[in-house]
């Protein structure tokens, strides 16, 4: 069998997402009723990082060990990496010790050449260019908190806003949404628009679901009659010292996800937020802790989610 990696949301179609959400459903509930399950006794995952992480890390962990396997976590720091071997020499070595490796880095492009040269399942942890489990996550969550049924692969039309940099996040929210049928807007300032390529790509994948993906920079117009509002960090990761932040605040405070933007969304319109916050910028604390939020919903589902795709990749 050739193996599975998860670099992009693009790897994956449809169906693929809601077997995947089948099997997250299983797994969540075997776990509340307080049920073992243990495929992947004898199996480790290695997981990489450069970058920071805190729900990353801890879900993968933990969904591993629960699964009956063993994981590995190295910061990039302290493999050979940092001494000047090859990611392509790397990657044959974890092939022969481990049965998936998880990777959190800054570029793309390392994450697509470590994978080339593995002969194992790949799974991207987040890169400056997608964060496919992260909307994985958020994809299954509303459809939990929608009570919608995932057999029959019919899905609400929801509208989806995502307020503030067309980041990873925003990225792969594109994927998501184009392949599942969601109508989604990206609302950013001029200047800060989402991946022209992954945009383009998602628009091609809107056109056989009947997705609707557009992009604003009017905020106020965007959360009109959305079901979902969706917000992020002003700032990526790693870009702290490369920015003005005080000009960035200024640029990005119409996107802030408060009270009076809420007002404008539908009645019980939910609040996502892919964490971690910084509240008072990107959101407030009314909204975040308030009756509309599901932020901590959609964070737990990372540990059942990524659950589901250790199971469906290394067993």
């Amino acid at each position: 069998m050739m193996k599975k990696d998860l670099v992009s949301l693009a790897d994956l179609g449809k169906k693929e997402i809601l077997s995947l959400f089948e099997l997250t459903k299983e797994l969540k509930e075997k776990q509340k009723k307080g049920k073992k399950y243990t495929p992947l006794v004898g199996k480790t995952l290695a997981m990489i990082f450069q970058k920071p992480s805190t729900r990353t890390s801890v879900s993968f962990a933990v969904g591993m060990y629960q699964l009956g396997g063993l994981p590995l976590i190295f910061n990039v720091e302290e493999l050979q990496l940092r001494r000047g071997e090859s990611l392509a020499d790397t990657a044959k070595v974890f092939s022969r010790y481990v049965d998936g490796v998880m990777i959190r880095t800054t570029n793309h492009q390392d994450m697509l050449e470590f994978a080339k040269h593995t002969t194992i399942p790949v799974i991207n942890g987040l890169t400056n260019l997608e964060h496919p489990c992260q909307v994985l996550s958020d994809l299954y969550t509303i459809l939990e908190v929608y009570q919608s049924p995932i057999t029959n692969h019919q899905l609400p039309k929801l509208k989806v806003v995502f307020l503030g940099e067309g980041n990873n996040v925003a990225n792969s929210w594109i994927l998501g949404a184009g392949i599942l049928g969601l109508n989604l807007t990206i609302c950013a300032p001029q200047g800060y628009e989402p991946d022209k390529k992954i945009y383009q790509e998602g628009k091609k994948i809107a056109q056989k679901t009947g997705a609707k993906i557009t992009v604003s920079d009017n905020p106020q117009e965007a959360v009109k009659n959305a079901d979902i509002l969706y917000t992020d960090v002003w700032v990526s990761m790693s870009d702290e010292k490369k920015v003005d932040l005080e000009e960035r605040r200024k640029i990005f405070q119409p996107y802030q996800l408060n009270t009076q933007l809420l007002n404008k969304a539908k009645p019980n319109c939910k609040v996502m937020h892919c964490l971690p916050a910084h509240r008072g910028e990107e959101i407030t604390d009314e909204v975040m802790d308030g009756p509309n939020s599901i932020v901590f919903d959609q964070a737990e589902n990372r540990l059942h989610l990524q659950k589901a795709l250790l199971v469906q990749l290394l067993e």
